[in-house]
């Protein structure tokens, strides 16, 4: 009965002395600087701090001495969203590269690690995709992986306020490029699996009459929404949680708060899933055929024969 208090009570007199020690620390700071930089506080002060939604030109390869950038801009330039992509590729491949160099028959240590969390992942897709999706699992883990640690490089201190380094997923046209290429990816699958025909077969039939010549006509249409739906959550989500992380470290100057920070690492963890997940689910849903009365009207050619009929009832299952 008189451990649970003491426990309690050393938690508190723990959580305390940290926020004395970060208030000390403020004043320390501010103190040192001479209130530098504190003017306006905290309005004036989150406003310097809030990351522009616009990108940042590193390098101008353009002809236009000072280009001003827009949110959509095609002039030829270098940002630090770009910059900060290679470097998020080279943290993802080269250790990859050198562990697959390494492998052993019997695993340990790292090797074990890879293994565990890949063949975790790929059951996880094959459980919504089903034994069809095993041949893009190489695809979903990469884009996985990618926006994952683009998502957790923004949580790094700095990333973000220097301007050559800005987490590439909190910059839209990153995400759009990145939707892009999934939406070709598909669609290249659908194609392949029921040939030009019976792709667009899925769409404009007259089989139906009328009202299924017009379902598949808008449903045409919202194949077009899909790459901008998939940008736009990813951006969203990246950029609203870094902003607000950033005023929430401001507010509370030198206390930057765990618990958010921890949301902040699950949110980015969740969104390279939702979106890997998506792409597998719409390339699977591209390579069935067109469905009337429950029944394949195609089957998928050969080169689909990863497709599994049914798909679309285990997306609804999960």
């Amino acid at each position: 009965m008189s451990v649970a208090p003491a426990k309690k009570s050393s938690t508190k007199r723990t959580l305390l002395l940290a926020a004395l020690g970060v208030l000390a620390l403020d004043a320390f700071a501010i103190a040192v600087a001479g209130g530098v930089g504190l003017k306006d506080f905290p309005g004036g002060v989150i406003a310097k701090a809030l990351e522009p939604i616009v990108p940042h030109t590193v390098i101008n390869l353009g002809g236009e001495e000072h280009h001003a950038a827009t949110l959509f801009d095609f002039y030829p330039s270098i940002t630090g969203s770009m910059i900060m992509s290679w470097i998020v590729m080279a943290v993802v491949i080269i250790p990859l590269t050198i562990a697959a160099r390494r492998l052993k028959e019997i695993p340990s240590g790292v090797q074990n690690v890879l293994e565990f969390a890949i063949e975790g992942l790929t059951s996880f897709a094959m459980g919504i995709g089903g034994p069809g999706a095993k041949r893009f699992i190489t695809f979903f883990l990469a884009c996985f992986l990618f926006i994952a640690v683009s998502n957790w490089s923004g949580l790094i201190p700095g990333v973000g306020r220097v301007h050559e380094f800005r987490a590439p997923t909190s910059d839209v046209n990153v995400t759009v490029g990145l939707a892009l290429v999934a939406f070709v990816y598909f669609h290249y699958q659908g194609v392949r699996a029921l040939g030009v025909g019976g792709y667009l077969g899925k769409f404009f039939t007259l089989k139906g009459g009328i009202v299924g010549l017009f379902v598949g006509v808008l449903e045409f249409f919202l194949e077009l929404v899909k790459p901008v739906t998939l940008a736009m959550r990813l951006f969203g989500n990246i950029y609203g949680g870094e902003l607000a992380l950033t005023v929430m470290t401001t507010i509370t100057l030198a206390f930057i708060p765990v618990a958010l920070y921890g949301l902040e690492l699950f949110v980015g963890l969740m969104q390279g899933i939702i979106f890997s997940v998506l792409v597998l689910v719409f390339t699977m849903l591209a390579m069935e055929g067109h469905h009337e009365e429950g029944h394949d009207e195609h089957s998928p050619a050969a080169a689909g024969d990863g497709a599994t009929a049914g798909a679309e009832s285990r997306v609804a299952a999960h």
